[in-house]
C-alpha cells in the first residue's frame, strides 16, 4: 500500500494557483494543518486569525460577501466546539460558501479529549444548508478540493494530514453523495468511512477468504445521503448491516444508515461500530482503534455475531493481509 506524506500541503498549493478567489484562513495551526506551503507561496491570500476561531468564522462569512471563497484550516474540535454559533449564524444560515477543513477527526490524534473530534458529525449534520464530507485516503484528500469548490454553499470536511495511505486509484476522485462500491455480495453489508475503511478492507479480505459474500461500501458524503443506489446496496446483505466509523455511534455514519434504512423500509439487523458514549484519551491511533472496537478484529466479531458462527481469524492473519488500491465497482450510468 502506497503511503504519501503531506498530501494536502502540496495539492492545495498547486490546485489554488489559478484560483485567486480562494483564501486560506488559519487559527494559529498553520503548519499543523498543512497550510504553511500555501502561506509561503501566496502570502497575500493567507490570513492568520490567531487563536480566535469564533472571529475567524465570522470573518469568513464577511469575505464571502466580497466574492472570496475562504478555506478554513484548523482542528475539527475548534470549528464546531468553539465556534458553533458562528458556523450556524454567520455561515450556514446565510448559506455562504465557507469551506471548513477540520483536521484530527475522531481518534486520529494522541491529544486526548480536548483535540479529538468525536461528535462533530452529529452536530454539523444537524445544521441546515451544510454539506458534510469525510476523506478516507490520499485520493480523496487530493480530489476533495474540486468537490468542495463546486458546492455552492458551506461545507465541512473531516480532513487527514501527515502520512496518508492511497486506498483508491488516483483516477477515481471523490464524488458528492456517491458511495464507493468496493465489492458486492449477499450475506452482509459493510459500510465504512474515513480511516476505518483501511481496517474494514483487511477484515473483508479475511472474511471473504472464509467464504462470506459481502457488500462493502466506503462513504465519504455524510450529508446529503440521497443516492438512489443505497436502496439496493444496503438491502443486499440478507443477514444484516455493519457500520464502522471514527466517531460516536450516535449521530454519525451509523445513524445516517439507520435513518436511510428506516426511510426505505429495510428490515435488517444493524450493528454500529464506533465510540460508545465515551470520551477517549491520549494514545496511539492503533491502540485507540483497538480499544474502541474500530479495528479489523472488531469488524470480524460483529460479522460473527450476525452470521451466528466463528471464523477463527487470527491477529497474525489480519496483519499479513496486504491492501491494494481498490477500484470503484459502481457503473457511472447507474449513479
Amino acid at each position: 500500500m502506497e503511503i504519501l506524506s503531506r498530501v494536502h500541503a502540496r495539492n492545495l498549493t498547486a490546485w489554488a494557483k489559478d484560483k485567486p478567489q480562494v483564501l486560506v484562513l488559519s487559527a494559529d495551526l498553520t503548519s499543523s494543518c498543512e497550510a504553511d506551503l500555501f502561506r509561503d507561496t501566496y502570502p497575500d491570500r493567507f490570513i492568520s486569525c490567531g487563536i480566535a476561531e469564533q472571529n475567524m468564522l465570522s470573518a469568513a462569512g464577511g469575505l464571502c460577501r466580497e466574492g472570496f471563497v475562504p478555506f478554513i484550516h484548523t482542528f475539527g474540535v475548534f470549528i464546531y466546539r468553539r465556534a458553533y454559533d458562528q458556523v450556524a449564524m454567520s455561515v450556514a444560515y446565510p448559506n455562504l460558501p465557507v469551506k471548513m477543513f477540520g483536521f484530527l477527526p475522531g481518534i486520529t490524534t494522541p491529544g486526548g479529549a480536548t483535540h479529538q473530534a468525536i461528535e462533530d458529525l452529529a452536530l454539523m449534520r444537524a445544521l441546515p444548508n451544510l454539506t458534510v464530507l469525510e476523506v478516507g485516503d490520499a485520493t480523496e484528500v487530493e480530489s476533495v478540493l474540486d468537490l468542495v469548490l463546486a458546492i455552492p454553499g458551506p461545507v465541512y470536511v473531516r480532513m487527514l494530514r501527515g502520512e496518508v495511505p492511497r486506498l483508491f486509484p488516483a483516477d477515481q476522485p471523490m464524488r458528492l453523495d456517491v458511495p464507493r462500491v468496493l465489492q458486492t455480495g449477499t450475506d452482509l453489508t459493510i459500510v465504512s468511512s474515513g480511516i476505518c475503511t483501511e481496517e474494514a478492507l483487511r477484515a473483508v479480505a479475511a472474511l471473504k477468504a472464509r467464504g462470506l459474500s459481502l457488500t462493502h461500501l466506503h462513504v465519504s458524503t455524510l450529508k446529503p445521503f440521497h443516492n438512489a443506489q443505497y436502496g439496493d446496496l444496503l438491502g443486499s446483505g440478507r443477514r444484516g448491516i455493519i457500520t464502522m466509523e471514527n466517531h460516536l455511534v450516535d449521530g454519525g455514519l451509523g445513524t445516517v444508515v439507520a435513518e436511510k434504512c428506516q426511510a426505505l423500509g429495510l428490515g435488517r439487523p444493524l450493528l454500529k461500530l464506533g465510540l460508545r458514549d465515551t470520551f477517549s484519551h491520549g494514545a496511539s491511533r492503533a491502540y485507540l482503534m483497538k480499544e474502541h472496537g474500530l479495528d479489523a478484529g472488531a469488524l470480524i466479531r460483529a460479522a460473527e455475531t450476525l452470521m451466528g458462527t466463528t471464523f477463527s481469524i487470527t491477529e497474525d492473519e489480519l496483519a499479513a493481509i496486504r491492501i491494494e488500491a481498490v477500484h470503484h465497482d459502481a457503473k457511472a450510468e447507474g449513479l
